[in-house]
């Protein structure tokens, strides 16, 4: 089934303008929801909202959006008011710079779509996929949707064209924030720790070899339900006994894997014993008085 547009859009750099449309790159169908219902009938509850200070019910037609700026304190706004304060889409990705690809730290990322060309708009579209794919550069820009603007960089993948709406810098936290104590690293330590990454790694990423077990077994829980069977409760295997040693946990692992260690000798082979037919005759001894 092929994928729906989402949204139209129009790429300007210079003053060549692409005409693209937004796909979404992902489904979301992976969550699992529960719904609440009434113990008593099974029906399905609707939500309420009540007043935090009388606790009377509050009809929608009697609720105010507002904004605290003090605590405890807000200034109200009126739907008109909130519709004024949106940004216009227009559909302008506006790209400002190309940046190498690589200096894009990863953790800027949110969410991220795929553009398709609109009608009109194949050949420049190709055109942009191949010069950012040659440069190996992306393109850095800003996008109006939903009210919002939002930071984006577009790069090349298959042949596509991929938009990742990024976070704006004030809204990373800083890695300083996390405290990570200190500790040193020894040398027999981080080599056994390289040894034991080393016989893990890959060369390439493999998403395909990876599954939500989780979800799986909630699903096949539900089906049980569904055919009145009670759920089966899946018997948990007994906790390990830990390995305090940072040393030892390295080890363990190695051996685990079936790795030796840096430096470990193997084995002297033994000598092999040569085969009946390659080995000599006792030489014969002289008769006596001869």
């Amino acid at each position: 089934m092929a994928a729906r547009p989402i949204a139209s859009a129009t790429i300007s750099f210079g003053l060549v303008s692409v005409p693209v449309q937004l796909y979404s790159a992902s489904e979301s169908s992976a969550n699992i929801t529960f719904n609440w219902l009434h113990k008593k009938c099974g029906s399905r509850l609707k939500q309420q909202y009540v007043c935090s200070k009388d606790g009377e019910k509050v009809e929608r037609e009697d609720m105010v959006k507002g904004y605290e700026f003090s605590k405890g304190q807000y200034v109200l706004f009126t739907p008109e008011e909130l519709k004024a304060l949106e940004e216009k889409s227009t559909g302008a990705i506006e790209v400002t710079e190309f940046v190498p690809l690589k200096q894009v730290d990863r953790i800027y990322l949110d969410r991220v779509y795929y553009l398709g060309p609109d009608k009109g708009g194949e050949r420049a579209y190709r055109l942009l996929a191949e010069a950012l794919k040659e440069t190996g550069r992306a393109a850095i820009g800003q996008y109006a949707a939903r009210g919002k603007q939002y930071l984006i960089l577009i790069r090349p993948h298959d042949g596509v064209l991929v938009m990742e709406q990024l976070h704006y810098a004030d809204e990373i936290r800083s890695p300083a924030e996390v405290p990570v104590g200190k500790g040193e690293v020894k040398k027999q330590e981080l080599e056994l720790a390289i040894q034991l990454v080393e016989q893990a790694a890959s060369d390439r990423f493999r998403p395909e070899a990876y599954e939500d077990n989780v979800r799986k077994r909630i699903l096949e829980q539900i089906q049980r339900k569904v055919e009145g069977k009670e759920i089966v409760d899946e018997p948990e295997e007994a906790p390990k006994a830990q390995v305090i040693d940072l040393m030892e946990a390295l080890k363990a692992s190695l051996a685990k894997a079936g790795v030796k260690e840096p430096g470990e000798r193997k084995p002297a082979k033994r000598a092999q014993r040569p085969a009946a037919s390659q080995r000599k005759a006792p030489a014969k001894r002289k008769a006596s008085g001869a």
